[in-house]
């Protein structure tokens, strides 16, 4: 009897020893479950056995070993919920399983790290070809810890090494969008220009922009990407690029949007779009053209009356070519205020659960269309937070307004 203790205590320990030497190796994952499945099935000789371990990358838990067992656990889902009691090793029939697959074993094994279940063991105890009789279930479970507390620190690496790459890519992204806005915005006193962005998340899905096409003319856009992260704001980069070069090239606003939807199409193959609204303005002519693409309708506010930019396209990236492109154009207007902006102001909603809304912003920039832009920004987001209260924003926040007037501007 003792020489078969003896042999037993020998046969654990160098278990231990083997297993700690190929956790020290760094073995993968799959090598130490098989590891594990060796030493139990083939050095110490247990018959029959299945091990849960909860996956926090699928939210569930999968049977990772199974061995003996008439059925196929592989397939077979772990009632978590019921086993919420257990501490220790217990009995299988303390367990109030709705099904009777788990009927095989008699012993279920809990495998903490702190206060978190890992895994469950499931054995038969009493089962086994070894001169050594019953199983060691104490031993089974220093085991399974060694290796399972093993595996979670793995998988804590991994995950910290998809945090840190998740960090870098979101300082790239925002290192990139920080490059798309404008450096200055003109503020003369034919023209001013104000813009404002507040980003919902570390990198946003907004841009705007203000290009001096010539002495006469030039470009205001607005635009919402779909998604967000590295791979929005590449494409984005990229929309802006693109249409600096092409404003360099021609001021048809057809032509450019028309490449501007290709080079979507092209570069997000229907895994991103863009809502997008463009307008050129052409002061010796008093001409203002625009094309909307899908984007919330710009306000154009002169002579005393106030409109929303509606015409133009589809959203970007979703056909091509553009089923449609109908270009708006304004004639003599000598003084007007633009305002552009986008949907996470119109959808910030209040406790009750209303949305702030087209119409109360076009009242409330109607109602203030002479304010000095910079103030008129200030003002809309003193509004706006007054009006959600506690609520949170839920969506990027980006306003884009432009006064043109006759006046001359001092020369120098």
């Amino acid at each position: 009897m003792y020489q078969k203790k003896f042999h037993l205590i020998e046969l654990e320990l160098n278990s231990i020893l083997e297993i700690t030497q190929v956790i020290n190796n760094n073995a993968p994952e799959d090598s130490l479950y098989k590891m594990y499945k060796f030493t139990l099935q083939g050095n110490l000789q247990v018959e029959k056995l299945a091990l849960y371990v909860f996956e926090d990358d699928d939210n569930k838990w999968q049977c990772k070993v199974d061995f003996g067992t008439n059925l196929d656990f592989s397939h077979i889902d772990l009632e978590a919920e019921a086993l919420s009691d257990i501490r220790d090793i217990s009995p299988v029939d303390h367990v109030d399983f709705s099904t009777e697959s788990f009927n095989e074993f008699d012993v279920i094994i809990p495998v903490f790290h702190k206060d978190k279940v890992l895994a469950y063991v499931f054995l038969d105890s009493n089962e086994s070809d070894s001169e050594l009789n019953d199983v060691d279930t104490r031993f089974v479970q220093t085991l399974s810890n060694i290796i399972i507390v093993a595996i979670e620190n793995k998988k804590l690496v991994r995950k910290q090494i998809r945090q840190e790459t998740f960090k870098k890519e979101l300082d790239i992204a925002k290192q990139v969008q920080s490059m798309l806005f404008p450096k200055s915005l003109p503020k003369t006193k034919s023209l001013q220009i104000e813009a404002t962005y507040f980003p919902h998340h570390i990198v946003g899905g907004d841009y705007y922009d203000y290009i001096p096409v010539s002495d006469e003319e030039f470009v205001l856009c607005i635009a919402d990407v779909s998604g967000k992260g590295v791979p929005a704001a590449l494409l984005m980069s990229n929309f802006q690029a693109s249409l600096r070069t092409l404003t360099r090239q021609t001021t048809d606003l057809n032509e450019i949007i028309s490449e501007l939807n290709s080079l979507i199409w092209q570069n997000a193959q229907g895994d991103h779009f863009i809502t997008f609204f463009i307008g050129l303005y052409n002061t010796t002519t008093r001409q203002f053209n625009y094309i909307n693409a899908g984007h919330n309708p710009a306000f154009l506010l002169y002579n005393n009356e106030a409109h929303q930019l509606h015409s133009g396209t589809t959203i970007l990236g979703i056909f091509d070519p553009l089923p449609f492109i109908n270009q708006k154009s304004v004639d003599n207007i000598d003084e007007f205020l633009l305002f552009s902006y986008t949907d996470g102001i119109t959808e910030t909603s209040n406790p009750e659960g209303e949305e702030y809304g087209i119409e109360r912003l076009m009242e409330f920039i109607t109602k203030n269309r002479d304010m000095d832009v910079t103030k008129l920004h200030n003002q809309l987001i003193r509004e706006i937070q007054m009006f959600k209260q506690e609520n949170q924003y839920s969506d990027d926040i980006t306003m884009l307004s432009c006064r043109y007037t006759q006046e001359e501007d001092d020369e120098g």
